[in-house]
């Protein structure tokens, strides 16, 4: 078991607007359901829509009067950065929204820039770590990205989230699992296929939970698509034919 045997504590940041409605956390409960055969574990759900968090102002105060700390104080960015801080593992699940993270998980995601280290002119740094630093940072933490996508596959669609998180938290840094065709399948209700299809997840929390990380090959099972090309490319005229009445 990697790191000490406390408790872990889990928070998952559900980035959906849909809220428990959404397809990712779908896979999501998934791969926390495989997390909790391995190893009892202390989990909480943020649903992020629920909350009340105001736009970044851009006054980098946090970056230099009050060194590490947001001057907006009214809304609920404080309580989640201290659950951040306090969490053995992250998990943000959202889907894929015009190549980039749902409205929402952005706006709070620019209201954490208290958590990286001050920008002094620097340049990316060619090694692949984190463009800033992590202020508070930790080598027993653990950060999961789950997102789903509507695309045939994940290759190219993906590139501008996994920038963004290499240079927040450091390529390597966190286990990216993307998924596409996760709408679809779950819309189907194909109670076997689904399942089957789930069943990986779990099997992936559960060596997530024993390892402390995933190989390369468990994660590019993950991205497997559940149907074929031209099956799904059916499945999608069938959809918008359907919207259109």
């Amino acid at each position: 078991m990697w790191g000490n045997n406390a408790k872990k504590k889990v928070l998952v940041l559900n980035g959906s607007p849909k809220l428990n409605k959404s397809s990712t956390m779908v896979i999501t409960n998934a791969f926390l359901e495989g997390m909790k055969i391995e190893e009892d574990i202390d989990l909480e759900i943020i649903h992020v829509q629920s909350l009340h968090v105001k736009p970044c102002i851009d006054c980098l105060s946090c970056w230099g009067r009050t060194e590490g700390e947001c001057i907006i104080k009214d809304d609920d960015v404080k309580m989640v950065k201290e659950k951040i801080l306090n969490a053995d593992i992250i998990i943000e699940s959202f889907p894929l929204f015009f190549f980039s993270m749902p409205g929402v998980l952005k706006v709070l995601t620019d209201r954490l820039l208290s958590m990286m280290l001050t920008y002094r002119g620097h340049k990316p740094p060619e090694d692949g770590t984190s463009f800033h630093g992590l202020r508070y940072y930790d080598p027993n933490k653990r950060f999961i990205i789950i997102s789903s996508c509507a695309y045939t596959e994940v290759d190219r669609v993906y590139d501008s989230i996994k920038a963004q998180f290499d240079f927040i938290v450091g390529s390597g840094c966190y286990t990216p699992i993307f998924v596409p065709q996760v709408k679809t399948l779950i819309e189907l209700n194909s109670e076997a296929k689904t399942k089957r299809f789930l069943a990986k997840f779990i099997e992936a929390g559960k060596r997530f939970m024993k390892d402390g990380a995933l190989d390369p090959l468990t994660i590019q099972g993950l991205s497997k698509p559940p149907f074929t090309e031209g099956a799904y490319k059916i499945f999608l005229n069938q959809f918008w034919q359907e919207e259109k009445k």
